[in-house]
């Protein structure tokens, strides 16, 4: 009968197996000798706490060949005890609180990452390294379509702080779908995207409204509530704010808390009519004939076109369930050498004069006060119209 030392052993399973150095160094311990009378089922362990149960019949067979064996499926036994020799003593307790936290490491990383572009590398080098290349998106401005000259220079810093977001020709407004609106009735706040139409790949802005979620289910579209207007940066350039209302609305553009201009309603029982003002000074009013008419033209005293607001049809579906409205706010120009970049193959319309930086932010404020005058649900059934009847 050969009888083999437990350092031997591990030596021969070092050469025979491949097995790594961490695992092969571990001390292999057993409740008996390693091979009985009978030369059966033996039992060994790694550090891993793995068991392999090998049938070792041939190794003492007349024939004298040593290394022929198979392996067997068995049920596995673990026996850790400690013996003489000076190999670490291992126990269940151990592996499997290194187990544990090996999992908790990898969900820890998992979880940083989870939301970051990345690209991962797996090495195998004593184990399993990840090696995480993180690529976070670049944003950028786009440039502006009008030449900042003439009445778009900005005279003041408030302006200047508002050209990179208004010195342009069309300004493209589209509102988000507010899915808890559209199948709850609950009433959600409002965001928008702000698209360049000469720079359609990336927006130029956004305006995210602020209110309380109590006022927004009792009061609807009468509700108080503020909205930050930001660049693609998400730099803040101005708020609106627009006051509880009862029969006409009011809303109000400012800069770093300060008002620059206000749209104020006037009553009318199916005409929209809005007026604008600078400071003290109305420059502009808006006269709409109602019911089913999506344009409203911006006039000045004399009656000449200052900008126009469309609302576009977006389809039967976005606009029967949902108030995702979408419009376009054109400013025009005057002067056809203020055009830059791909802005001078866009057919622009005719105006008087271009509105100053000041003017155009109240004729932005007065885009979102129609979308919550006219084009928002109600309790989430209805067309959109039916905001007439309140």
């Amino acid at each position: 009968m050969l009888c083999l030392s437990r350092r031997s052993l591990s030596s021969l399973l070092r050469s025979g197996f491949n097995l790594r150095g961490d695992l092969a160094a571990a001390a292999l311990s057993c409740s008996s000798t390693f091979f009985d009378s009978d030369g059966g089922i033996k039992n060994f362990h790694s550090r891993a706490g793995n068991a392999i149960l090998w049938r070792n019949s041939p190794l003492c067979s007349t024939q004298g060949s040593f290394f022929g064996r198979e392996q067997v499926s068995s049920s596995v036994f673990r026996c850790f005890c400690s013996g003489s020799d000076t190999s670490p003593s291992l126990d269940r307790k151990f592996l499997a609180q290194l187990w544990v936290a090996d999992k908790k490491k990898l969900k820890a990383m998992e979880k940083r990452y989870r939301k970051a572009y990345k690209h991962r590398n797996y090495t195998e080098s004593n184990g399993f390294d990840v090696h995480s290349e993180i690529v976070e998106p670049t944003v950028h401005q786009p440039p502006v379509s009008q030449s900042m000259s003439g009445l778009l220079k900005p005279k003041t810093s408030d302006e200047a702080k508002i050209a990179t977001l208004l010195a342009r020709s069309n300004l493209l407004i589209t509102r988000d779908i507010e899915w808890a609106n559209l199948v709850l009735g609950f009433e959600q706040e409002n965001r928008y995207i702000v698209v360049d139409v000469c720079y359609p790949q990336a927006p130029v802005g956004s305006i995210r409204e602020q209110s309380n979620l109590i006022a927004r289910q009792l009061l609807r579209t009468r509700r108080p509530f503020v909205a930050s207007i930001t660049d693609a940066l998400g730099n803040e350039l101005f708020r609106v704010r627009r006051p509880f209302w009862w029969i006409t609305s009011s809303i109000y553009a400012e800069i770093d808390g300060e008002e620059i201009g206000v749209v104020h309603q006037r009553w009318h029982l199916w005409r929209r009519i809005y007026d604008l003002y600078l400071g003290n000074n109305q420059f502009a009013v808006v006269e709409n004939p109602g019911f089913w008419n999506w344009t409203f033209t911006v006039k000045d005293a004399d009656g000449e076109v200052l900008a126009q607001i469309d609302r576009d049809w977006r389809g039967f579906g976005f606009e029967i369930f949902t108030d995702a409205g979408q419009y376009v706010i054109r400013f025009g120009k005057a002067d056809a050498a203020a055009k830059t970049g791909p802005a001078t193959m866009v057919e622009e319309l005719e105006v008087k004069r271009p509105l100053t930086l000041s003017e155009r932010a109240v004729v932005l404020t007065l885009a979102i006060s129609l979308d919550n005058d006219y084009f928002s649900r109600h309790g989430g059934w209805g067309i959109p119209f039916m905001a007439v009847g309140e």
